[in-house]
């Protein structure tokens, strides 16, 4: 495989994962009562913390699992039991008091971690580096994590015109919306961690 298929296969493989045009609803809807600059600055800080959370996983990913003897299926039901929570307070609308949350716990969790640097991505990315064939795409594998991420914060850094243009009211029905779709991809965490202990059993 060549090194820039190399590349495209993982900064693919990271971009349908971690998904940057579906995060741009959940965004808004935690987000959507922030300035301009907070919006900004949540922005910044979620990317960071998910590429540091994917950077440490590519590093030291299965040798942390290893060591606390966590299943990748556990991981899954923590960050959807995570995601559900956020979801219900999206839904019954306790995530549109401004100041019911601080802008760094909204762009650390769950912006940064689970939803960008989720059990997916983090999966993926243990996989690309012990199956990368050389020394050489480790670093094919550090341009593409660098690069989904720009991308990321790109597309939520510029999101915010959309909030000139929904108003208010818009953001709101944005909110149940999202609460909708984030409960969802909780669910589904959580149904692939069931199965995943499901297959463990079977196996043993």
């Amino acid at each position: 495989m060549g090194e820039l298929e190399y590349v495209l296969t993982v900064g693919v493989t990271l971009f349908v994962i971690m998904d940057p045009p579906g995060i741009v609803p959940i965004y808004l809807a935690l987000t959507g009562a922030m300035d301009q600059r907070e919006r900004n600055r949540a922005a910044l800080q979620a990317t960071a913390l998910s590429l540091g959370v994917i950077t440490l996983f590519a590093l030291l990913g299965q040798q942390i699992i290893n060591y606390l003897h966590i299943d990748l299926a556990a991981l899954q039901g923590a960050g959807g039991l995570l995601l559900l929570l956020v979801s219900l307070q999206l839904l019954t609308g306790e995530a549109d008091d401004p100041s019911s949350q601080a802008t760094s716990n909204i762009a650390l969790v769950p912006l940064g971690t689970p939803l960008l640097a989720g059990p997916g991505a983090i999966v993926a990315v243990i996989l690309y580096v012990q199956q990368a064939p050389s020394r050489i795409d480790y670093l094919w594998v550090a341009i593409a994590i660098v690069l989904i991420h720009v991308v990321i914060y790109l597309v939520m850094r510029y999101s915010g015109v959309l909030v000139k243009i929904l108003r208010r009211g818009g953001i709101e029905v944005l909110t149940r919306i999202a609460g909708v779709l984030l409960a969802a991809i909780a669910v589904q965490l959580i149904a692939d961690a069931v199965m995943g202990f499901v297959e463990v059993f079977q196996n043993s």
